[in-house]
């Protein structure tokens, strides 16, 4: 459903004006259009929390201030600023990223939607938020939080589990963002969408009578807020078990092992799993199999699988792990390497 000419015009001006009174202005990424910050943000903010990823922005930029140093750093380091976010993806897309900036584009982020979406891990709409809010280019965002505020204003019902029904939303936001004179207010704008959807537009229990376009929303007016967005395609969760070795030296040495790519927790220091305890066992020198202790199983939740995880804890000499893959890391090292957040849980108990 495409908006009137009327609702367009009085739709921007109301988020802008909301933006600034009502919005967010005191998150560590606003406020500025440093490109850098905003797309680090951006990635961040990813299927994670505002008040998750306020820490961990705070630390990245201060070891890395700037897609100068964040190229020259190892990845590992970089996995280890990361750990504990999840989706590791996204921190390995951003050493690429960074490395192509300077590489190709000299250390200066291009300004325009088209051409930063060329870049590693930059897709449509995180292209459209450097765009719009760095350099005011008149393009529309559509992440997760935005997608709900337009389809409940506009009632579009369409399925978004279909890619045609996509592209007709982001035909009806960009129809809605100010007009081409109005450039310069297409930062407090994109602002304004991002905050009506995390602080309005909630998913559940939509504060209504706080949001600037109550009366253009089709949702509010059918009382209909829940049925929105639609979205058939739902992912099956699975689940697994897995037999985590946590062996130790008498000098509290770590043996992990590199996760390999892709696959879960890919690139990430480990402790090495296996399908089942007799499996592990198998990799414990017949020995010092008898020591062998179990810790107490625990879920860990992916995105969509359920992993329980057994922990099977030894203490062995440093010559025991020999011509097996990985190493050991003493207790000064483990702890700055990039490491599964459920491994990084259990390390800090001993």
């Amino acid at each position: 459903m495409s908006p009137g000419k009327a609702e367009r015009a009085g739709f921007s001006r109301r988020v802008v004006e909301w933006q600034l009174v009502h919005g967010r202005h005191h998150l560590p990424w606003q406020n500025t259009r440093d490109p850098y910050r905003v797309w680090l943000s951006e990635v961040m903010l990813q299927q994670t929390q505002v008040s998750t990823v306020i820490d961990y922005f705070s630390r990245f930029v201060t070891r890395l201030p700037d897609v100068r140093a964040l190229a020259a750093a190892e990845l590992d380091e970089i996995m280890g600023l990361w750990s504990g976010l999840g989706y590791y993806s996204r921190a390995r897309n951003l050493h690429r990223c960074a490395t192509e900036v300077v590489r190709v584009w000299g250390g200066e982020f291009p300004r325009s939607a088209t051409a930063l979406e060329s870049l590693p891990g930059i897709g449509r709409s995180t292209a459209a938020a450097i765009a719009s809010l760095c350099f005011s280019e008149p393009v529309a965002i559509l992440d997760a939080n935005v997608r709900r505020v337009l389809t409940r204003v506009l009632g579009f019902d369409a399925d978004l589990a279909l890619q045609a029904n996509q592209h007709a939303l982001w035909n009806a936001a960009t129809q809605l963002l100010p007009g081409p004179d109005q450039a310069q207010l297409m930062p407090r704008y994109t602002q304004g969408m991002m905050d009506l959807g995390a602080t309005v537009c909630l998913a559940r229990q939509p504060v209504c009578a706080s949001c600037p376009v109550q009366s253009q929303c089709v949702a509010y007016r059918e009382g209909a807020t829940h049925r929105y967005p639609v979205r058939s395609r739902t992912l099956r969760r699975s689940a697994q078990s897995l037999w985590l070795l946590w062996a130790q030296t008498p000098g509290d040495a770590v043996w992990l092992r590199k996760r390999p790519a892709p696959g879960v927790w890919a690139g990430l220091h480990c402790l090495p799993w296996f399908e089942s305890r007799e499996a592990l066992a198998e990799q414990v020198p017949a020995q010092y199999r008898v020591a062998l202790e179990d810790q107490d199983p625990f879920k860990h939740v992916l995105t969509h699988k359920d992993l329980y995880l057994h922990t099977v804890r030894v203490q062995l000499p440093g010559t025991a792990m020999e011509q097996r893959e990985g190493q050991w890391f003493d207790a000064d090292q483990w702890p700055r390497l990039g490491l599964p957040a459920p491994v990084r849980r259990v390390l800090l108990q001993a």
